[in-house]
């Protein structure tokens, strides 16, 4: 089944991390594989534009079948392998309702955090505004807190199982204390970064650039 899937990834991208995660915890071992660069601008060439002509990463491509937005990724291999591996969507209806809600908030999340990364990225510097930056961080901080909140008493986002909004956001969570948030600040999500750190699809799809400079950065220091 593994050797049917293609997965084109970039290392530390929370979108190809969650997919990487996914078919780890569906014991989907020895898909076919390729690291791109995003600095050498491998996500626009003609390989990932055939499979993706939004020239973005993760592109995954299962038999003839094509997901590549991350979210429905993983949400289709726990949907096709259900009895393979771990099972990611809990049967109980309040924890399943936790999850979906909590998998979906992880959109919001993704987005406040990049709009402050790679706000000098996206935005030229003939654009670029001291107030938008202060609102960004100002944003972000908030939608911290709400996470730090969800995590108090848990040890997963859905209840005391792993499921798939662990998947789906843990990779932004690891993404922020990367870039310096503090975790004498945010305990509980520093807690919930660390134990998760140890499990299995995780310890395997760990970033390889971030193995190999284990430094960040210290852009959310403040936050």
């Amino acid at each position: 089944m593994a050797k049917d899937m293609t997965l084109l990834w970039g290392s530390g991208s929370p979108p190809c991390w969650r997919v990487m995660i996914a078919l780890e915890e569906k014991n989907l071992q020895g898909y076919n594989q390729k690291l791109l660069s995003f600095e050498k601008m491998d996500h626009k060439s003609q390989e990932v534009m055939a499979m993706n002509p939004r020239g973005q990463l993760p592109s995954f491509k299962h038999g003839n079948i094509i997901v590549n937005e991350s979210f429905g990724a993983c949400m289709y291999l726990e949907s096709q392998f259900k009895s393979q591996g771990n099972k990611l969507i809990p049967d109980c209806a309040e924890e399943q309702g936790k999850m979906y809600q909590r998998l979906f908030e992880g959109n919001t999340l993704n987005q406040k955090m990049v709009d402050v990364i790679y706000y000098n990225y996206k935005v030229p510097e003939n654009e670029r505004l001291e107030s938008a930056i202060k609102r960004n961080k100002e944003s972000l901080a908030e939608e911290i807190k709400l996470w730090e909140g969800y995590l108090q008493g848990c040890c997963c986002l859905a209840g005391k199982n792993f499921t798939l909004a662990d998947v789906i956001v843990y990779p932004a969570v690891a993404y922020l204390f990367r870039f310096g948030l503090s975790e004498q600040r945010y305990p509980h999500l520093a807690k919930y970064y660390k134990c998760l750190k140890e499990r299995p699809s995780i310890k395997a799809s760990w970033p390889p650039t971030w193995k190999e400079n284990p430094q960040g950065q210290d852009l959310l220091k403040d936050l």
